[in-house]
């Protein structure tokens, strides 16, 4: 692994054992696993700021104003 740094990670004893089972599974270390989690993790984060950024000028509306309106079209 180029460019790699040791760490201490404490898991619950139940999830470390999945990890060592996939890993021993898919012929993959647990590091490459886990790697791959938080690179997954943090791709989804990077998404959800996006359409955060790309919908700040929307309007926003309160619950209570959202519901009025529903009931006021006869959906609720």
């Amino acid at each position: 692994m180029p460019d790699t740094r040791r760490t201490t990670l404490y898991l619950d004893d139940a999830l470390h054992r999945a990890l060592r089972l996939k890993a021993a599974e898919t012929d993959r270390s647990i590091s490459e696993l886990v790697n791959e989690a938080v690179r997954t993790q943090l791709a989804q984060d990077a998404g959800d700021l996006r359409a955060f950024r790309d919908r700040e000028d929307e309007p926003t509306v309160s619950f209570e104003e959202f519901v009025s309106d529903l009931t006021s079209r006869g959906q609720l």
